[in-house]
């Protein structure tokens, strides 16, 4: 199986200067780091050297003209001339469209819903008492999840 590197080489070489792209295409995301690249993505190498990258919006490329140096730098050997950002489309990448998925809450097991029932039956109003350990059980679903960090 050929690797994608080499394909996303070949389609770029046929756009002339732009095939200084592909190397910069393979460090991108481990070089910025996977927020930035989340945020912004290059978009065309203009033939005086200057690498243009899109960002999700004006704050983003607000914020990454002031660290373009910072961000040549640690493009290290691909790093091009220059760098200007600004808002434009992204690629639209698989982890986006899982970022809902991943912020949905763990539904409660049955253990979770019988120790949050065990800690409010001392509520007398029945609408109430649902509530409370409805929250309750999901909290302790929330605890267990691993990904409570991301």
């Amino acid at each position: 199986m050929e690797r994608v590197g080499n394909a996303i080489a070949r389609e770029l070489g046929r756009f002339g200067p732009a095939t200084g792209m592909a190397p910069l295409l393979e460090v991108w995301s481990s070089a910025v780091g996977a927020e930035i690249a989340r945020h912004a993505w290059p978009a065309r190498l203009a033939r005086d050297g200057t690498l243009h990258v899109h960002a999700r919006d004006s704050i983003w490329a607000f914020e990454l003209t002031a660290r373009a140096d910072e961000i040549r730098a640690r493009l290290g050997a691909v790093a091009p001339r220059r760098i200007a950002f600004s808002p434009g489309p992204l690629p639209e990448s698989v982890e986006d469209k899982l970022e809902p998925a991943r912020r949905r809450p763990p539904k409660p097991t049955a253990e979770h819903l019988a120790k949050a029932e065990s800690l409010v039956r001392v509520i007398r109003d029945e609408d109430l008492r649902k509530v409370v350990a409805n929250a309750i059980a999901a909290s302790f679903s929330s605890a267990d999840n691993d990904r409570s960090f991301c």
